[in-house]
């Protein structure tokens, strides 16, 4: 048996919708590196195919946008018995693949209670891309990460992807109170539309300046920082498009906090993910009230402290 090339993108003789009868035989077209797992990768080099094949409850198929469920934490019986984590090496790998903007290959399997999967066998659906990544607590107390991954060149491709009229699962939290929903800019599909002036308002309060550690990026034009939406916005997460749903941060702690190296407490001190220390608390304005929901909601999605 000759040795798997991890490749990235399309495999020269394998048109996308072209369908195959087993795993194996996907196997052998060098789609995937498998016959029974569901992610292709490591946490080197990344992840370059999934299968999805109805393997966990939690994963979502609209057709060109998928919530993927990682891999690990499970019995024979298909049962989750454990959590999941970063140190399997499929679920790293898509990390790496979200990190680094390498392509997924996605493969779907006649299993997947789907209207997007195949009647039988398996079908090559083309290129996504990994967008974000996230732990979800599942009611039976076990954690899962999550990867929500859009078709490559489609409509569903745009930094904040939603499906609004779709329900989707996500950390177990209270109920929250009703807020003036995210603004919608009807085209093929919905897309989030940012207000200018909600980002413009929080990065002059705090002078561009990133409220974990104090810098900034100064550039010829002046000096520069991020907009970081706490609950994220987009689907499965919805988070709105307001002021207090928003930090001001630096481009590394934005990455930081997106990804979960970096959370807040309610008091919104900072807890370094990696050590679990509890830094400082982040500067804060009058003007700019930071709701505390959505720091129970961006911590539920990386720990399981309790909201």
């Amino acid at each position: 048996m000759s040795a798997y090339v991890r490749t990235f993108g399309e495999i020269p003789g394998q048109a996308e919708g072209k369908t195959y009868e087993s795993r194996e035989d996907v196997r052998l077209a060098k789609l995937h590196a498998h016959k029974q797992a569901g992610i292709s990768g490591t946490a080197r080099e990344g992840a370059d195919a999934i299968v999805l094949n109805g393997g966990y409850p939690d994963d979502r198929d609209y057709g060109d946008l998928i919530i993927y469920t990682g891999h690990g934490g499970q019995d024979s019986r298909k049962q989750q018995i454990a959590d999941q984590t970063l140190d399997d090496p499929g679920n790293a790998g898509l990390v790496k693949s979200q990190l680094d903007g390498l392509p997924v290959r996605v493969i779907r399997g006649f299993e997947e209670d789907s209207p997007h999967a195949p009647e039988e066998g398996y079908r090559y659906d083309g290129l996504f891309r990994v967008v974000r990544h996230w732990f979800k607590t599942r009611p039976d107390g076990f954690q899962v990460c999550q990867f929500l991954m859009v078709k490559v060149g489609t409509a569903s491709d745009v930094p904040d992807p939603e499906i609004p009229s779709r329900p989707a699962a996500g950390p177990v939290l209270p109920p929250q109170r009703s807020i003036e929903p995210t603004g919608r800019t009807t085209t093929t599909v919905n897309r989030v539309n940012r207000r200018a002036e909600v980002v413009k308002n929080v990065k002059a309060w705090h002078n561009n300046r990133c409220q974990i550690c104090d810098d900034t990026v100064e550039l010829p034009s002046g000096s520069s920082s991020d907009a970081a939406h706490i609950k994220a916005l987009g689907v499965p997460h919805n988070g709105p498009d307001v002021e207090s749903n928003v930090l001001c941060l630096c481009p590394n702690d934005h990455r930081r906090f997106d990804n979960g190296a970096v959370y807040l407490t309610d008091d919104l001190e900072v807890v370094d993910a990696l050590t679990g220390a509890v830094g400082k608390r982040i500067r804060t304005h009058p003007t700019h009230k930071i709701d505390v929901e959505y720091v129970r909601y961006h911590r539920a999605c990386w720990t399981k402290i309790p909201v």
